[in-house]
């Protein structure tokens, strides 16, 4: 009966809900994201069967990207684009940050662990999507199953650290648009921009673009919003459904088999993640103190976690949703761009 695939997916919502509604009682940082994500991690690594379902999956993201964009007012957008500068300097430290992260990785494994290359520590210390940095290891021989894990903890241990650190330190940001909060839920305009946002993603996956149903829809959104299209808010019980739906679909990245990774890798992964998120919150103060933003909003914007989790923090915490999502987009698609060519540059003929 379990093993039926329906029955897995409703059992995960049911296991994801569960964990959201404890979250949303003990009042921590993003319950309805952190909430499904701890949830389905724990009973994934216990083997139960658990499973993100593709097309929910996509809806989530998909919903997430429509409600990040329709932050982009004309005004939010020339803010942000005042701020190239600084996103040119984030995007450099972000790669450089990749490189060290890769170089320690290799330093303390290279001799410890079966099968290991040069290219699976490079693209384990990229900061860049799970998905599209296994990807590019596959191609260059590299470990996947070590670089896929080592994504998985990164992005866990951000997602969970920054917005615990940010509610309970007292760090004060600022959303700096009002726009989407003064816009009502309009159910025809919510539908038009509902399938804008599809054939975006569409476009986007033709175009062998990473994440498309984030990405795709969030651009969509944004050039809608900038062109000064108002056609609805996205209620706030969507919203929450999304980022259940987005936790799930980290949750369930902790199977057995991740917990069985090496375990000396996994603990040189959490240590120099902390090390990371340190580093990063230096060079966010630098930059907060260049641009005359708050300080919680380029932690966000420089953190190396995942883009949507990030964007979400900035947008549930009201932490300067545009000017995160515009610096952690750039920061992805140049990582995406650089780091295939890089890495040839610099190990290609030796690794």
């Amino acid at each position: 009966m379990l093993s039926k695939y329906p029955v897995r997916v409703l059992l995960t919502l049911v296991v994801a809900l569960a964990g959201a509604l404890l979250c949303v009682r003990l009042q921590t940082p993003l319950p309805w994201m952190i909430g499904p994500m701890l949830a389905t991690a724990l009973v994934s690594m216990l083997k139960a069967p658990t499973v993100s379902w593709l097309p929910l999956r996509c809806a989530g993201q998909s919903t997430m990207g429509i409600a990040l964009g329709l932050y982009f007012t004309p005004t939010m957008a020339a803010l942000v684009a005042r701020q190239w500068w600084a996103i040119g300097l984030s995007i450099g430290w972000t790669i450089l940050l990749g490189l060290f992260f890769g170089a320690w990785l290799h330093h303390r494994h290279a001799k410890r662990l079966p099968g290991f290359s040069r290219s699976t520590s490079y693209f384990a210390g990229g900061i860049g999507a799970a998905s599209e940095m296994t990807l590019l290891a596959e191609r260059a021989s590299g470990r996947t199953d070590l670089v896929a894990a080592a994504h998985s903890m990164r992005v866990l241990i951000v997602t969970i650290l920054i917005p615990f650190a940010l509610q309970y330190s007292g760090i004060q940001g600022l959303d700096l648009s009002q726009a989407v909060s003064a816009l009502d839920v309009r159910p025809v305009g919510l539908l038009w921009l509902a399938l804008a946002a599809c054939a975006g993603a569409l476009v986007f996956h033709l175009l062998n673009g990473p994440n498309p149903w984030f990405m795709g829809s969030l651009l969509t959104s944004m050039g809608l919003t900038i062109a000064g299209f108002e056609l609805s808010a996205v209620p706030k019980e969507l919203s929450n459904a999304a980022q259940l739906l987005i936790g799930i679909s980290l949750g369930v990245r902790f199977t057995p088999a991740f917990v069985h990774t090496a375990p000396s890798w996994l603990l040189s992964v959490a240590t120099g993640t902390l090390l990371l998120i340190l580093l990063s919150t230096g060079f966010a103060w630098l930059l907060a103190l260049g641009t005359g933003l708050p300080l919680a909003t380029m932690v966000l914007g420089n953190a190396p976690g995942g883009i949507a989790e990030m964007a979400i923090t900035a947008k549930v915490l009201q932490l300067g949703a545009p000017v995160v999502t515009a610096f952690q987009v750039c920061r992805l698609v140049a990582v995406m761009v650089l780091q295939g060519p890089l890495y040839e540059r610099l190990y290609g003929q030796r690794s």
